[in-house]
């Protein structure tokens, strides 16, 4: 049955509103473990959500078998008899931007191919040493995705996403060092040199191990570091959700600066081949760009429709959603505004502090108040500007509202994080670091 004849028969069967969430995905993955390849396959997946309005309520219901029409309707229409009061309304049929998501060139990629970039990552990175145990991961992905609805809305798109990248870890003894690097786009990724490069760099700075310092410092976040540490806390307090419940700590920050002048943040699901965008949310509207931080000051939240409806506002095409649940607002391709200052000018103006590449445990704690803390997987020693080994046994915590509200240096550089996100590296006063011995 197409999907408009769900919708339709939805309605015929008492719904005020009716939407069919519709996707088709193929995965392919490649993954080698301790060096050896160890997975190589293809996975498939078919399905459809209902969710529909019927006196006032929410009704929700999916299912990977298309054909069970009558019992995915029949399921929604009970659903909404307990469901939750529906402030929404779909959107219609309109225009949307053009965004590039998909490139039928990744679907070409062979699986000869695509084991030999992840053997030829293993096999650089060992050259520098073979006591190293690697793990890389090569992956390509194809999906279409369609939202229609009893308003006349019809959206549709595919998307391509093709990854990799190689981690490695060296144990001695009780010591365990782990290095690693990634990256992804919507087109096909064949130069594998970055990733290795990157790695061989990390192996590198950590050849040395030296005594961490303790106290209150500057602490770099690279992209990575920062995206692990620091992103989270900040912006969970943007969600609408988080804000009509009263839990973010935003609720009376709209329009107050909060951070310091040169912090800018924004999503923008219409860049164009990152594996994020997408011309439309997960409800079929428009995406937009939206800034959530601008020179310091709260500009705006994300929303989804229901979220949306409730604070008596516009949804900002946040929706985000799988076959099996509600939509949910959500960022999609988050960018951080880079600085002026290179990142090795940057690294020079440290008398005292850290660069952090990887956190283990971060995320714990009181997230939404934007406390931060984790262990440092991996992180370096900075001593009168210049990097002096690898830290052990260290710990670094704050809060996200007080590290970043002034003296904040940002580099020119930036890069691409997850497929998601563009971070460049930020440098951070007053980050508590503590370790063992210390």
């Amino acid at each position: 049955m197409k999907l408009e004849d769900i919708v339709k028969k939805a309605v015929s069967q008492g719904a005020q509103q009716a939407e069919v969430f519709w996707v088709n995905s193929r995965s392919t993955p490649v993954g080698f473990e301790a060096n050896r390849l160890k997975e190589l396959q293809t996975r498939e997946n078919t399905g459809v959500a209902l969710r529909l309005v019927k006196n006032g309520r929410t009704g929700f219901s999916s299912t990977t078998n298309m054909n069970d029409v009558d019992g995915l309707i029949m399921r929604a229409l009970a659903v909404a008899e307990f469901g939750a009061p529906a402030h929404f309304t779909f959107p219609s049929d309109i225009e949307f931007p053009s965004v590039q998501t998909h490139d039928p060139d990744v679907e070409k990629i062979s699986f000869k191919d695509m084991v030999d970039l992840g053997q030829n990552m293993i096999d650089r990175v060992r050259a520098t040493n073979s006591e190293l145990l690697c793990e890389s991961s090569v992956s390509k992905s194809y999906s279409e995705q369609r939202v229609v609805n009893s308003n006349g809305g019809d959206a549709y798109y595919q998307h391509s996403a093709f990854s990799l990248g190689v981690d490695g870890n060296l144990i001695r003894g009780t010591d365990m060092l782990f290095v690693g690097e990634h990256t992804s786009s919507c087109r096909p990724i064949t130069d594998t040199k970055a990733i290795t490069d990157k790695v061989i760099e990390q192996l590198e700075l950590a050849r040395e191990t030296v005594q961490s310092p303790n106290g209150k410092m500057q602490v770099m976040f690279t992209p990575d570091g920062f995206a692990n540490a620091m992103l989270g806390p900040l912006l969970s307090g943007f969600s609408g959700k988080m804000v009509l419940q009263g839990a973010s700590p935003m609720v009376n920050n709209l329009g107050q600066k909060i951070l310091a002048s040169n912090i800018s943040i924004w999503d923008d699901p219409t860049v164009p081949y990152i594996p994020g965008s997408r011309p439309c949310d997960d409800e079929g509207v428009p995406s937009q760009r939206i800034d959530l931080i601008k020179d310091g000051v709260v500009k705006s939240f994300y929303y989804d429709l229901q979220t949306a409806g409730l604070a008596k506002t516009k949804t900002t095409a946040s929706g985000e959603r799988s076959l099996s649940s509600l939509p949910t607002p959500g960022t999609s391709v988050l960018l951080v505004r880079e600085g002026d200052t290179p990142y090795r000018k940057a690294i020079e103006q440290m008398e005292e502090g850290l660069i952090v590449e990887q956190l283990l445990g971060a995320g714990q704690g009181n997230v939404l108040g934007g406390e931060f803390n984790g262990n440092v997987l991996l992180g370096f020693r900075v001593q009168n500007g210049k990097i002096t080994g690898r830290v052990k046994d260290t710990m670094v915590s704050g809060n996200v509202y007080d590290v970043l509200k002034e003296n904040v240096l940002i580099s020119r550089e930036s890069k691409w994080v997850h497929g998601a996100m563009r971070i460049p590296y930020i440098l951070a006063n007053g980050v508590s670091v503590s370790s063992k011995g210390g």
